[in-house]
């Protein structure tokens, strides 16, 4: 479609409107300094990523065996998704997967200030919580909060 029949389908208002002062170079500022003030968060925000990512292999791994031996053992029907590591939905300076079966929800969130978050389980749609935190650092205390942690969302989304 040409810019001309854009313009005839377009709203009134806008048809009438004078074209945007440089929007392409008003965004490039804004993002110039953006970045800028963000850029100083990069190390912590990686150091996050980098715990959040090791989380989220050690539970692919463990919620593979229980998918199979779940199977084996007679019901195939209790399989749980796991979400890819991504940017927090809630915090820019944070990251987290989650995990979810039907209304069900648990997420593992690390913020860069240095703070590991299992959240849940919950169901979606209503408050998250309840929340566990513990500092980067806290090796064998997040291994079994986690532990606790997946048993916990797992009996939850299989209830009947």
């Amino acid at each position: 479609m040409c810019e001309s029949e854009a313009m005839s389908e377009a709203p009134p208002s806008l048809r009438s409107a004078p074209p945007p002062p440089d929007l392409p170079g008003r965004l490039e500022a804004l993002g110039r300094r953006l970045g800028g003030r963000e850029a100083g968060h990069r190390a912590a925000l990686a150091g996050a990523r980098a715990l959040v990512e090791q989380l989220h292999a050690r539970v692919a791994v463990a919620l593979e065996r229980f998918h199979r031996v779940a199977a084996e053992a007679g019901a195939p029907h209790l399989p749980v998704e796991q979400s890819a590591v991504r940017i927090d939905d809630k915090h820019l300076r944070a990251v987290e997967f989650e995990l979810s079966r039907g209304r069900h929800r648990a997420v593992v969130t690390a913020r860069s200030r240095g703070e590991l978050t299992l959240v849940g389980p919950f169901h979606s749609g209503k408050a998250e919580g309840p929340c566990l935190s513990f500092p980067f650092d806290a090796g064998a205390e997040i291994d079994a909060a986690l532990a606790d942690f997946l048993e916990r969302f797992l009996e939850e989304a299989a209830a009947p």
